[in-house]
């Protein structure tokens, strides 16, 4: 099995609709959608291009000290709304400020969203696709939008339930897509027992996090033990596998080698490296993780 390094730039967004306008100092400046924020981001530790103090915001995330996913937004214009719409290739979502920083969607991601649509579109038969850790949805409806059957899962029924509100906006209630609120692994060694078999795996996992029932993930302890299932789960023709990382003391080249391991015999390549978003006004990058992406071509 081939292993090539790559750049995982994100997929170019309609500039309405994000736009990473600044970063530095431990901050970036970014557009989504009518709204313009300002969060912590640990990696620019670049001089931004101008002055922090001279950017213009919406809103600004005020982290905790020692923890940049937890805080509090500082409305910095009283009349931004808590909610608004986003739209990438025809699909629709909500964005909304979390206690957690985020915004409902990782935006970095599109580039695989483009990399399923087009595996999918080109395969020429009907694919089963399972996205896992999908968040609030924009994988899941991606591939649906494509043409394939989804079963997506998370453990927050609130994701699941923004995914659902983003697939009927989108327009995509005709579209198959499960909904599952569950532990990852539970789900896959059930799947496994039940005969069930996909195309094309996804998984975005965290460096930590619980189940359903209070399940707890590991990502060093439990990726090795998800990955043997992942392989269990594959088809006799599957597609691709793609991994991501985000906040883990891992090469990417570490990431890959785990993948290939578990996907011995398949062929094909993988290709790894770092997911980055491109600066609007420059050719400054903002790296945001790691991935190793398995293809069959």
């Amino acid at each position: 099995m081939e292993l090539k390094s790559t750049l995982f730039l994100a997929d170019q967004w309609n500039n309405d609709q994000y736009s990473l306008l600044d970063s530095g100092d431990g901050q970036k400046l970014e557009r989504f959608g009518s709204q313009t924020v300002i969060r912590p981001d640990p990696q620019a530790f670049w001089p931004p291009a101008a002055p922090i103090e001279n950017w213009t915001a919406d809103a600004h995330f005020d982290a905790k000290s020692g923890d940049d996913d937890r805080g509090n937004w500082r409305l910095l214009n009283p009349a931004a709304p808590n909610e608004w719409p986003m739209e990438w290739r025809g699909l629709h979502l909500n964005a909304r400020r979390t206690p957690f920083r985020h915004l409902g969607l990782f935006q970095e991601h599109s580039v695989h969203w483009a990399f399923a649509q087009e595996k999918i579109r080109s395969a020429g038969r009907p694919v089963k696709l399972l996205n896992l850790f999908g968040y609030t949805g924009m994988m899941s409806l991606a591939a649906a939008q494509a043409g394939a059957e989804v079963t997506h899962l998370d453990a927050s029924p609130k994701s699941n339930g923004y995914g659902k509100e983003h697939q009927a906006i989108s327009g995509l209630e005709d579209k198959p897509i499960r909904w599952i609120a569950d532990d990852a692994m539970k789900f896959t060694a059930r799947e496994i027992r039940r005969g069930n078999r996909y195309d094309a795996i996804v998984l975005d996992p965290p460096k930590f996090g619980r189940g359903t029932k209070n399940e707890t993930w590991r990502f060093e302890e439990d990726l090795p033990g998800l990955l043997a299932n992942v392989r269990a789960l594959l088809s006799d023709e599957p597609l691709f596998v793609i991994l991501t990382a985000y906040a883990v003391r891992l090469s990417h080249i570490a990431l890959a080698q785990a993948l290939a391991g578990h996907l011995k015999g398949l062929g094909g390549q993988i290709e790894m490296g770092e997911m980055a978003i491109p600066h609007a006004h420059d050719d400054r990058l903002l790296p945001t993780a790691i991935c190793a992406r398995w293809s069959k071509t």
